[in-house]
């Protein structure tokens, strides 16, 4: 289950949501691949395995997991999805302009999208995004002290507009489904860097700054580690993700 037509228009806006930046001083940072499934959705599997393997084999990609409930309605109810993921989905087709949601597909660093079991286009992607990771955004670091989870940011660079959101997400490392009906009906799926829940840790202006959050909190009951991302944003419109980092354990 995904859209036969996949346009590549989000690659030539990329001069658009840039602007005329300087290169960042910063280190090169991850590229973040977020996949959009279902447990429902018999396409799905060989993204959710695709993953997997990426996720051992490339330390510069930080992989998530978003199940989405798109599929509920064909016989059965995706037992990881979230409606407020599936609504991510299409705030980030809204933004976009292109409307186009399907299962599975990847957005890569809030950008650009593809279909989530092509390794190919997949990493192409991530490999075309690279200047704009270089242009646009700032040094994360991301430490456990005192009890506390501590993300600092450098200074901002390119066209940060009235700033970005510091998020939190609780995921789980893996998780593996038995699926009882529908298209994938007696199968074992396995997830990866699944997200369970997402909280806001504040606003970024571009500046130096330094944001906290206890680590009770941000571990979570349902989770084995924690993603920080920033992300440029403005009402319900995504924009590009401008810096991300990781738990140890992830």
């Amino acid at each position: 289950m995904f859209a036969r037509s996949l346009t590549w228009g989000a690659i030539a806006v990329l001069t658009a949501w840039i602007g005329h930046a300087a290169p960042a001083s910063a280190a090169e940072r991850p590229a973040v691949v977020e996949l959009f499934t279902s447990q429902g959705c018999s396409s799905c599997p060989p993204a959710d395995l695709l993953m997997g393997q990426l996720a051992r084999e490339r330390r510069d990609l930080i992989i998530l997991s978003f199940p989405v409930d798109i599929w509920d309605y064909t016989g059965w109810k995706d037992t990881l999805a979230k409606s407020e993921f599936t609504a991510r989905q299409r705030h980030y087709s809204h933004s976009r302009g292109d409307h186009q949601v399907y299962t599975p597909q990847v957005v890569i660093d809030g950008i650009a999208h593809g279909v989530g079991s092509d390794r190919q286009q997949l990493l192409s992607l991530v490999d075309e995004m690279g200047a704009a990771r270089k242009m646009q955004g700032a040094e994360l670091t991301l430490a456990e002290r005192d009890g506390m989870v501590v993300v600092e940011l450098g200074e901002g660079s390119g066209d940060l507009g009235r700033g970005a959101g510091v998020w939190l997400l609780r995921v789980a490392s893996s998780r593996t489904i038995a699926i009882g009906r529908g298209e994938n009906s007696g199968r074992q799926v396995t997830y990866t860097n699944v997200v369970r829940s997402v909280t806001r840790m504040g606003h970024w202006t571009g500046a130096p700054a330094r944001f906290e959050m206890p680590l009770p909190e941000a571990r979570g009951e349902d989770s084995d580690g924690y993603i920080v991302i920033v992300q440029k944003s403005w009402g319900d419109n995504l924009g590009p993700i401008l810096a991300a980092g990781r738990s140890p354990n992830l």
